[in-house]
């Protein structure tokens, strides 16, 4: 008996050590000893990420991966990539995170190498056409020229959707955003096609000057694109690391946990469930194998969910729509931090 419960105790030892040895994160490490983040992002498309007259990079991509590098205590650093460059600078090491209005599909999340994280936004893709053209309807595009990048699920939606629709269209493919955009509005094809929320930033800032009332966003939404950062497979920790810090942001907007008072709230809270978010209560940074204060930092770097929104995407005239907090009858729901 004794001898057997000398093996249950070594067996479990053991399993203690892999599990640790499992939780360090290779990738992890590296970031860290690096000091700086490396976030991939399309730095073209405005609400996401596009430098501003400084050159800083804004958007709520942008902004994610600030979070991220202020939780793990890093700087950050923006490398720009097309939607053919973003998967092999992820895989490659390139860079360390995929920030870059990326739809999170069965196969990208486990052909790639890839896992997604979270999703930071809830889209569909739509059309937009010139409105002298006097469309009112994808249904009336048959026959259209449509410009489309390569490499993304919008060129194969728009393919399902025009052979459901038993209509015919003609691609333009062409692989930069700025450069697909301006071949729209240079009149290259009759439809540009991609994220709602891509349409309506192309329209806010790539339209000629004035003119961005002359083309009209169709109603109709033909899929889901689950938007969101991703991470390279094998390193548990960044995952969790990286999934965390947007779940504490929407988690912060419940608890009304701002850029501005989230050192007030840390200090003065009676809230169990935000004395852990915060770090008053230990324990959960430690979990994830930062400080205490991790999600205090995020936060204090960029704010909580609602105001990430707030300052990045109501000036392209889009709704918060599901990606209000569920309380508010939304898709935004984070698992409990505890």
């Amino acid at each position: 008996m004794k001898s057997n419960i000398k093996l249950l105790v070594a067996a479990g030892a053991a399993l203690a050590v892999s599990s640790a040895a499992a939780f360090a994160g290779a990738g992890f490490d590296a970031i860290k000893k690096r000091g700086e983040l490396l976030c991939g992002v399309s730095g073209a498309l405005g609400g996401f990420s596009l430098p501003d007259s400084k050159g800083v990079m804004q958007g709520l991509d942008a902004d994610v991966c600030r979070a991220v590098a202020a939780a793990i205590g890093t700087k950050v650093k923006f490398v720009p990539l097309t939607a053919q460059q973003r998967f092999t600078a992820l895989q490659s090491g390139e860079v360390d995170i995929l920030s870059r209005n990326t739809t999170w599909t069965l196969t990208r999340d486990t052909a790639l190498g890839l896992n997604f994280t979270a999703v930071t936004y809830y889209d569909g893709q739509g059309f937009m056409v010139p409105k002298k053209l006097g469309v009112k309807s994808a249904k009336e595009l048959d026959g259209a020229t449509v410009c489309v990048q390569p490499g993304t699920t919008t060129e194969l939606n728009l393919a399902d959707y025009f052979r459901g629709n038993n209509m015919k269209y003609t691609p333009v493919v062409i692989e930069g955003t700025q450069e697909t955009n301006a071949a729209f509005f240079s009149g290259r094809c009759d439809v540009i096609t991609t994220d709602a929320s891509g349409l309506a930033s192309i329209r806010a800032n790539d339209a000629p000057k004035g003119k961005s009332a002359d083309y009209v966003i169709l109603p109709e939404i033909v899929s889901k694109e689950p938007l969101g950062p991703v991470v390279r497979h094998g390193d548990d920790q960044w995952l969790d690391i990286v999934k965390w810090v947007v779940f504490a942001m929407v988690e912060a907007e419940e608890y009304g946990i701002t850029q501005a008072n989230v050192d007030k709230m840390a200090a003065e809270t009676k809230n169990p469930g935000i004395q852990r978010l915060l770090g008053k209560t230990p324990g959960m940074g430690k979990n994830l194998g930062l400080s205490e204060d991790w999600a205090a930092k995020a936060i204090k770097a960029v704010g909580n969910y609602g105001e990430v929104w707030e300052r990045n995407i109501p000036p392209l005239g889009l709704p918060r729509g599901v990606n209000k907090s569920w309380r508010d009858g939304g898709l935004m729901y984070a698992p409990p931090v505890r």
